[in-house]
């Protein structure tokens, strides 16, 4: 029943849910015809179809065409694919619309969809009216044609002329049985790259670790392998492929943020003066960076979605997220990809005798993972909107309120934000010095005891 449909499944950047309870196949049909009519009214006649490596995803395809034909608008079904490869379709096949099926870094049991209608990532509000519009009923009818489609060689051979390699290298990587593994290996070989392969077969159970590499514990297959091997460095992806994760020859991991200051580097020697994006939990050291090589620097709102709209609002020539989302929009086409982040890596560093090296070089600070304050639903909006008119900071220098609360310091910043995934506060901290980071805690802790319970605090002060 349509009325039954969880309204949490509608989420701000994406919608995700557990499938056969919020996610059925009769819930996923309807979300095809609410997606099939909203792009039959921006005038877009087909719609590419994709779906990652878990178990349930070929049944939700299904379904999801099932509804999406209902509607009168055509479908290229895809198949089995990377995310990237999804949004490369777009182009590649020139619908400009497409809906991958994918659960990404979730636990098995979980499923979704990251929609693109006319060139645009739905997100926020978008994706809420999805929701308005199955209660409403308010549906487009006719009957659409179903086509299949291979895209994989094509987006192999694309990457592969947009990449020069300049010396024989050797890395390891590891898809985590993620969709990475459609193309990976062949994609690297074909580069002229040698490889050590690590759980590239697509196994929706994720039998050896999480496909996660954000998180230190999925990466130390990798690490392992990469330091008893003559690999020079390790990638890892994350279950659609729209994330890299990067470790050294010494096991350390660089992080997203510091990836892109390589990647910044790169690109302002293609295009001087560019902006580049990124997110506000990004390292400080992308300001400085990227204005002393002649580009610049703009921090942006969290989330894929709200990067690519920005990306394209200002034509930025590069944008990335601390989560492992990179876009690249000058040899490329502005939506995240991890595949491909990995090849312009691997581009960069074939310049280099010691990658490694020139990895664990990249700037670097005192500094926290992401880290979480669990409140109740609607709670962490609520406080955050409070404490940007309240909160007070005595040792900082500005306040970024773009994104809840980016406290700058002299010697670092401190960041609060609301979740708009899951009832979190969301926190990072990144100072120049062990001691300058306990201030910046310090301050936070003084300014949050005010509203919440400081057993509920992630860090001690």
């Amino acid at each position: 029943m349509n009325d039954c449909i969880d309204k949490n499944i509608f989420r701000a950047y994406d919608i995700r849910g557990v499938v056969n309870e919020s996610l059925s196949e009769e819930n996923v049909s309807l979300i095809g015809q609410a997606i099939g009519s909203v792009a039959l009214e921006k005038k877009q006649p087909t719609i590419c179809v994709g779906r990652d490596g878990r178990l349930s995803s070929p049944k939700l395809s299904d379904a999801l065409i099932h509804g999406l034909l209902s509607t009168g608008i055509n479908v290229i079904d895809i198949g089995l694919v990377a995310t990237p490869m999804l949004y490369f379709s777009n182009f590649h096949l020139k619908t400009n619309s497409g809906i991958m099926i994918t659960g990404s870094h979730n636990p098995p049991e979980y499923n979704g969809f990251k929609t693109v209608i006319d060139q645009g990532t739905l997100s926020s509000n978008d994706i809420q009216s999805l929701h308005q519009r199955i209660m409403e009923k308010n549906f487009k009818f006719g009957h659409g044609q179903l086509e299949k489609a291979d895209i994989r060689s094509a987006y192999i051979n694309a990457i592969i002329e947009n990449i020069n390699i300049s010396r024989p290298i050797k890395i390891s990587i590891d898809c985590g049985n993620g969709a990475a593994g459609v193309c990976a290996a062949d994609l690297f070989s074909k580069l002229g790259v040698k490889t050590e392969n690590l759980f590239c077969e697509v196994d929706g159970t994720f039998p050896n670790h999480h496909p996660d590499p954000s998180n230190p514990k999925n990466l130390m297959d990798l690490i392992h392998n990469v330091k008893t091997t003559d690999s020079e460095f390790g990638l890892a992806f994350d279950g659609d492929a729209d994330r890299l994760g990067v470790v050294t020859k010494n096991g350390e991991v660089i992080y997203p943020d510091r990836q892109l200051l390589l990647f910044a580097d790169a690109v302002l020697k293609e295009n001087p003066g560019a902006t580049i994006i990124f997110d506000v939990k990004s390292t400080r050291y992308l300001f400085d960076w990227i204005s002393s090589r002649g580009g610049h620097p703009l921090i942006w709102k969290t989330g894929h979605s709200h990067i690519k709209s920005k990306m394209k609002e200002i034509n930025a020539a590069l944008a990335g997220e601390m989560s492992g989302h990179t876009f690249f929009n000058d040899r490329w086409y502005g939506f995240d990809d991890g595949l491909y982040a990995a090849a312009r890596l691997i581009e960069i560093l074939s310049h280099h005798d010691n990658p490694s090296a020139v990895l664990e070089a990249l700037p670097k600070g005192s500094s926290t993972p992401e880290l979480n304050i669990k409140l109740n639903e609607g709670e962490p909006h609520e406080l955050i909107t409070i404490l940007q008119k309240e909160a007070v900071f005595p040792l900082a220098q500005s306040i970024n309120t773009i994104d809840g609360l980016r406290v700058e310091y002299e010697f670092g910043f401190g960041l609060m934000r609301a979740s708009n995934t899951t009832p979190v506060i969301v926190l990072r901290f990144e100072a120049d010095s062990d001691e300058n980071l306990l201030k910046i805690q310090n301050e936070f802790k003084i300014c949050l005891s005010q509203y919440i319970d400081m057993a509920k605090l992630p860090f001690l002060v």
